[in-house]
């Protein structure tokens, strides 16, 4: 009977662990940026797996038609195939992190395999763009102590989210909206993707559609919308307000 029980609390802490690898909001790993305190009036746009030809520029579009800046995180490889896309989010006044070379989930990965991924990404970045922000996301959200650890040692800040549209599939536009408003709470980081990270090219325009019915909505309810480098800063202002 104990083995029993002993084996069952051993397959349920395995569970656990592997769940917190993953989970956008889990913190067993090591602290992530997942946002601001619920009910905040300010959101973050953030744009996975660029840049992509021709949905990128598109989504700059509309972002510039709202006067929204929105953070990307880009994949290295792509950043190499078309530094000009690049260049065209950065020159717009976006938030440019770093999304790793080849998109692995680096919960698979060894140390000299994740340092690797991450030095290149940077590398590529550096080489388009010039100086850009220090934040990191994990491809699929996997990460476990050893990822965060590597990525700190860069000087990379994770960041995670706490919405996400579910637009990998590229369903329809109304899909991606209704999932995102399902989930908003205020204080938001909300994953959205303007790339694949299969092939370049990936399929994005039910995302650049609902991106700007998202931001008409929010907009007229309110919501300020930030990059994430903003948001940690007003979070960073709310921290030092209430230690005085």
């Amino acid at each position: 009977m104990f083995s029993a029980l002993l084996g069952l609390g051993v397959a349920a802490a395995a569970s656990a662990a592997g769940y917190q690898s993953m989970a956008p909001t889990g913190q067993w790993y090591g602290r992530t940026f997942t946002g601001l305190a619920r009910g905040s009036k300010q959101i973050a746009l953030t744009y996975d797996d660029g840049p992509n030809d021709l949905h990128t520029m598109k989504l700059l579009e509309v972002l510039d038609c709202h006067g929204v800046r929105a953070t990307f995180f880009m994949i290295g490889r792509y950043v190499r195939e078309r530094p000009d896309i690049a260049r065209e989010v950065a020159r717009a006044g976006h938030v440019i992190g770093n999304h790793t070379m080849t998109h692995p989930l680096l919960i698979f990965q060894s140390a000299s395999q994740t340092r690797s991924e991450l030095v290149e990404c940077r590398s590529a970045l550096t080489d388009a763009v010039g100086k850009h922000s220090n934040l990191f996301r994990p491809p699929f959200g996997g990460r476990r102590p050893q990822t965060l650890r590597i990525a700190r040692d860069l000087g990379l800040d994770p960041i995670m989210w706490s919405v996400t549209g579910y637009d990998w599939k590229a369903p329809p536009p109304a899909t991606i909206e209704t999932k995102v408003m399902a989930q908003i709470r205020g204080g938001d980081v909300i994953l959205l993707h303007d790339g694949g990270h299969r092939a370049m090219g990936a399929d994005r325009g039910s995302t650049v559609i609902a991106t700007d019915t998202l931001i008409r909505r929010y907009k007229d309810q309110g919501f300020e919308f930030l990059t994430v480098t903003e948001m940690k800063k007003a979070l960073g202002s709310q921290r030092s307000a209430l230690s005085l």
